[in-house]
């Protein structure tokens, strides 16, 4: 009897593996800098398809670091958003349309009213497919904006939660995030670039 239960328990744990491996499959990952995280986590958000957005840091060389380090300047580290998403649900294509529409990628010196390399716009590739998507991407906005475009790609090397006061912050605090935003001057440098495809919420949301 006790061996019958254990290999009905193999048996069953092995039936059950497959529909494990599909459900990891299914999830993959897109770092972008935009300038304020804040300002990048729901324009992926009400994305269909999107499993999560976090607000943190890459592109530098100190493991684990603070916001106040961060911003202080040495660590090499800028501002991004990591999306969690199902690559069934919504392509790297779709998350590319909306990141470039919620930046100004003629912007080498931060974006709107923050200044610095903090700030500055990137696309951190994963893996090969999504460095042609984001060099494919670069060259078309490129011709359909007529202009420059100084957002650099960079391959993905590390990413870095920020504290959790950062996360879902224009959730916990939407009158400080709205004004924030407002202030900063973000959505109308947005209109002024991309006119009624920016910030892409009325496609998305």
């Amino acid at each position: 009897m006790k061996r019958n239960i254990a290999i009905g328990a193999v048996i069953t744990a092995f039936l059950a593996l497959p529909f494990t491996i599909t459900a990891q499959s299914q999830r993959a990952y897109a770092t972008f800098a935009g300038g304020c995280f804040w300002c990048m986590e729901k324009p992926f958000d009400i994305m269909d398809g999107v499993i999560s957005t976090t607000s943190g840091f890459s592109g530098g060389t100190v493991e684990n670091p603070t916001y106040r380090q961060v911003v202080r300047g040495g660590t090499g580290h800028i501002e991004v958003v990591q999306v969690e998403y199902d690559p069934t649900r919504v392509s790297y294509e779709e998350l590319l349309y909306v990141f470039w529409r919620n930046v100004d990628p003629f912007d080498s010196g931060g974006q709107f009213c923050d200044r610095g390399g903090t700030y500055a716009t990137a696309i951190f590739f994963h893996d090969d497919a999504q460095r042609r998507a984001a060099e494919m991407g670069k060259r078309e906005i490129r011709t359909y904006l007529g202009r420059t475009i100084v957002t650099d790609i960079r391959r993905f090397e590390a990413f870095y939660a920020a504290e959790d006061y950062h996360q879902d912050y224009y959730k916990k605090n939407p009158v400080r995030y709205n004004y924030y935003r407002s202030g900063c001057g973000r959505d109308a440098r947005l209109d002024t670039i991309w006119g009624d495809e920016a910030r892409a919420e009325d496609i998305y949301g």
